[in-house]
């Protein structure tokens, strides 16, 4: 699974610099897979083409917002996700929408980090 950032957030931005995998972003702010990753140029993301430096849209623009195709979990890096461990208001939680195994974090791991 991933973790999600409830509207609970004071969006005090301790979590982001914690993230390993750059998946963490204040309200508002657009994304690109190649952010903090070792993903550049086209990619295949989930059977689509895509291009890792294009801008995605924000997720949220009330508070900071995890990407969910981003999160590992920590898994890899840490022993629990270092999002949850700083928030200092509990609101970095389990994201019941999106559920993985820890093999499935590993790859994804793996996937975000390769060198070109």
């Amino acid at each position: 699974m991933a973790i999600k950032i409830t509207d609970e957030c004071i969006n005090c931005g301790a979590c982001e610099p914690e993230c390993p995998n750059n998946a963490i972003y204040d309200a508002g702010a657009t994304w690109r897979f190649a952010d903090g990753t070792g993903l550049r140029g086209l990619i295949d993301f989930k059977g689509s083409e895509v291009n890792a430096e294009e801008v995605q849209a924000a997720v949220s623009d009330e508070v900071y917002y995890i990407v969910s195709d981003k999160c590992t979990e920590c898994v890899g890096f840490h022993d629990e996700p270092q999002c949850a461990a700083v928030c200092p208001v509990d609101c970095c939680v389990d994201d019941e929408n999106v559920r993985e195994t820890e093999e499935e974090l590993l790859a994804k791991k793996e996937w975000l980090h390769l060198e070109a």
